[in-house]
């Protein structure tokens, strides 16, 4: 059966503390070690970790004899001694990897399974070395895990002792890293005790070699224990602190020898006083200069250097900004020992203030100005003398700058009347440009003469003027448009009363000058200018300019903008005309001068769609000529295209401006009457029926004869709702009319279905 036992709370709770500093201990020897080299690094890490381990092993045996059982416990004193030497090696290993310069994951893996093993070590062998007359017998799960815990305590403990290596003095972070290696610590040594159980064996005990530790070697164990730790941890504290000491010493005696060697390098006397205004330092260039001995200066001591006029001012000035604290500034002569020869220096002192704003010690420099002071003098001379120079010259300076200044207003003049022609023509020239752009996109004569008069007040704001075109028969000139109230003797002139139309060249008259007036400009008694309007070599009219004042004269650039923005005119009225031209040519049929088929269809088509927007009428005629193959038979085929002509003439005679004629192909015409219903389309059909019959048409003088027509009438919507289907009504009304006898007007049937009548029509023909 096995033995149980109990736990004295004092010994555990003791072997806690002395687990707590232990590891206090390693964390400040840490930096310790790391911080020295050497010797010294190796007496630390030896040191270390022999009072480390001694604090371990304590903690580990003050904890093996918190176990109380019925039966005396004793040790085997080299057993002892070899636990240890396990934990002082457990130790050193931990106290030499937080020594590194850094700890890689490698180096912490090994360290902490070399410091558990040690520590577990430690443990068991402590184990081996207790004398109990009972069996003892582990399990397996426990020390596993005791031996993990030893592990995974030593891998913080690495952590904690790296990372607070470096802590200069005592911190709370350090305790709290003490508290925490110095609790876990205990919880692995527990858990191996846990693993233990004791089984009674009924033998006697052989105690040879062997002791039992009583209450006053426990006292001894911890005391010394604690003793040795303290020790440590005081000599690791003064260690550090002689060390600060000595680098505080040496960094002092460093910035010394520097503030000295750098005040040496100065080509300047550098000198510094205590807070009082007592000099305690000067460089060597103040030996240099006053020849002083440096053992025997140690005072103000200027005095003797100093020249007798400057000495009050110097000692006043210094102890003003000694009491007051502010900065000193002073220009004075000193005695030069090499040549005894007085040589002005500026002075100057800062004070410097500590963290308690008082003054602390004073920096000065004394600055030789000697060549600066004899280049100022010798610089006043020279200035006094150029003065006086200058005074003489100026009086000279001012006459030519009068004259020059007369000279310069008026060129000053002369480049405001460039700058503001330049600036002018600038404008025209835009304005020019403008105009040329919105001309290019115009599309009729209406929209150009809209721009042009509405360009040429901005262009010339000082001349009214118009512009007069012949017309289509070049029979007349008439005026289309005037701008700014042009005064002329009438609207529409003869071609030759313009002597610029006549010449083909500018003609200017200016008030005041005698010459041949033109005859449209009788009564202008200003100036004027005319100026034709020609484009690819055709006279197109003239431009006609007249002066807003009467004592105006046309000035050249005002002429000269004129023969631009007429010529400018004259190419765009050409280029609407040509391109007005050409889009009759490609609507209009050439023979009867109606519009073309492809015209139709595409008016019809717009002209249906808006008579179902507006929901009004929209009247189609399809007109025939009788027997026309009759005149080509008869007459020939010239005497047909006279009929054709006529005809075009005639319905361009007899059709409102909203109607569209059309030729439809061949002798077949067709009419389209917006607004128009079906009885006045059929009225307009009848009408024009009637008066085909007075033509009288002639080929050579020879009459043709009397032409009669064949009508068919269709309107929107009654007898279709698209373009196709009223042509097809009207066709079929006028095959019935050609089927009927000719000359008359038949209006298409509501509701006829016009596939029938127009398959008839193309069976049959319609001659």
């Amino acid at each position: 059966m096995p033995m149980t036992g109990v736990y004295d709370s004092r010994l555990v709770a003791l072997s806690v503390v002395i687990a707590v500093f232990a590891s206090y201990a390693a964390l400040d020897l840490a930096g310790r070690i790391t911080a020295s080299h050497n010797k010294a690094r190796l007496f630390w890490l030896t040191g270390g970790a022999t009072s480390m381990g001694l604090g371990i092993w304590s903690m580990h045996y003050i904890g093996m004899l918190a176990f109380r059982m019925s039966m005396p416990m004793f040790y085997f004193p080299p057993t002892v001694m070899l636990s240890l030497l396990a934990a002082i090696a457990a130790s050193a290993v931990a106290l030499y990897t937080v020594s590194r310069s850094r700890m890689g994951t490698l180096q912490l893996v090994l360290g902490s399974i070399f410091m558990g093993a040690g520590i577990a070590a430690m443990h068991y062998i402590g184990m081996a070395a207790m004398r109990v007359a009972a069996r003892v017998q582990y399990d397996p799960a426990l020390v596993t895990l005791s031996i993990v815990l030893a592990i995974g305590i030593s891998t913080v403990a690495l952590l904690l002792a790296f990372r607070g290596r470096e802590e200069k003095r005592t911190h709370p972070q350090k305790f709290g890293a003490a508290l925490v290696m110095g609790s876990a610590i205990p919880i692995m040594h527990y858990t191996g005790m846990a693993a233990a159980t004791f089984f009674p064996t009924g033998k006697p005990l052989e105690i040879a070699h062997a002791v039992s530790i009583s209450s006053l070697g426990i006292t001894a164990i911890s005391v010394g224990t604690l003793l040795v730790l303290a020790m440590v941890i005081v000599a690791s504290f003064l260690d550090r602190l002689l060390a600060a000491q000595r680098v505080a010493a040496s960094e002092a005696k460093k910035g010394e020898i520097y503030f000295q060697t750098l005040a040496d390098a100065i080509p300047q006397i550098v000198f510094t006083a205590r807070p009082d205004g007592d000099i305690d330092f000067y460089n060597k260039r103040w030996y240099e200069f006053t020849g002083k001995d440096p053992k025997k200066t140690g005072d103000w001591g200027w005095n003797d250097v100093l020249h007798p006029d400057d000495v009050e001012l110097c000692a006043v000035t210094w102890q003003s900004a000694v009491q007051s604290g502010t900065e000193y500034d002073v220009e004075c002569r000193f005695c030069r020992h090499s040549d005894n020869t007085y040589r002005w220096h500026l002075g100057r002192a800062v004070p410097l203030f500590g963290v308690d704003g008082k003054i602390v010690k004073w920096f000065g420099t004394c600055t030789d100005i000697e060549d600066q002071k004899r280049n100022q003098r010798e610089l006043e001379e020279e200035v006094r003398l150029r003065t006086e120079e200058l005074v003489t010259a100026n009086a000279r300076l001012i006459e030519e700058m009068n004259e020059k200044g007369r000279t310069q207003k008026e060129l000053d003049n002369q480049t405001q009347q460039l700058v503001h022609e330049l600036k002018e023509r600038s404008q025209n020239n835009a304005l020019l440009a403008n105009m040329g752009q919105l001309l290019q996109t115009c599309t009729t004569m209406t929209e150009a003469f809209a721009i042009i008069l509405g360009f040429a007040p901005r262009m010339f704001p000082n001349l009214r003027g118009a512009v007069i075109l012949l017309n289509a028969s070049r029979s007349m000139l008439e005026v289309v448009g005037q701008w700014a109230d042009c005064k002329l003797d009438a609207t529409v002139l003869e071609p030759n009363c313009c002597w610029a139309l006549r010449t083909g060249h500018s003609y200017l008259v200016n008030a005041g000058e005698t010459g041949v007036a033109c005859g449209h400009a009788s009564t202008v008694k200003g100036s004027y200018l005319c100026i034709p309007i020609q484009a690819h070599g055709e006279a197109l009219g003239l431009i006609h300019f007249q002066a807003a004042q009467d004592g105006h004269r046309i000035s050249e650039l005002e002429a000269s903008l004129a023969a631009t923005f007429a010529e400018q005119t004259g190419l765009s009225i050409a280029n609407i005309r040509l391109r007005e031209a050409l889009r009759s040519q490609s609507i209009r049929d050439s023979l009867t001068g109606l519009f073309n088929r492809r015209y139709l269809e595409e008016t019809l088509e717009r002209e249906v769609h808006r008579a179902a927007r507006t929901k009004q009428s929209l009247g189609v005629i399809m007109v025939d000529l009788d027997h026309f193959k009759r005149f080509n038979d008869d007459f020939g085929h010239d005497a047909g295209d006279v009929v054709l002509h006529e005809m075009g003439k005639f319905f361009a005679r007899h059709t409102r401006a909203d109607d569209i004629a059309c030729r439809y192909g061949g002798e077949e015409l067709v009419l389209i009457l917006p607004n128009a219903d079906v009885e006045s389309t059929r009225m307009r059909a009848e009408q024009l029926r009637v008066d085909a019959k007075d033509l009288a048409i002639t080929q050579r003088g020879k009459p043709l004869g009397v032409v009669t027509l064949s009508s068919g009438v269709a309107a929107f919507p009654e007898h279709g709702s698209s373009p196709r289907q009223l042509m097809a009504a009207a066709d079929a009304a006028l095959y019935r009319a050609k089927k009927q006898g000719r000359d008359q007007v038949v209006v298409a049937d509501s509701g006829w279905s016009a596939e029938p009548e127009a398959a008839a029509a193309q069976s049959a023909g319609k001659s």
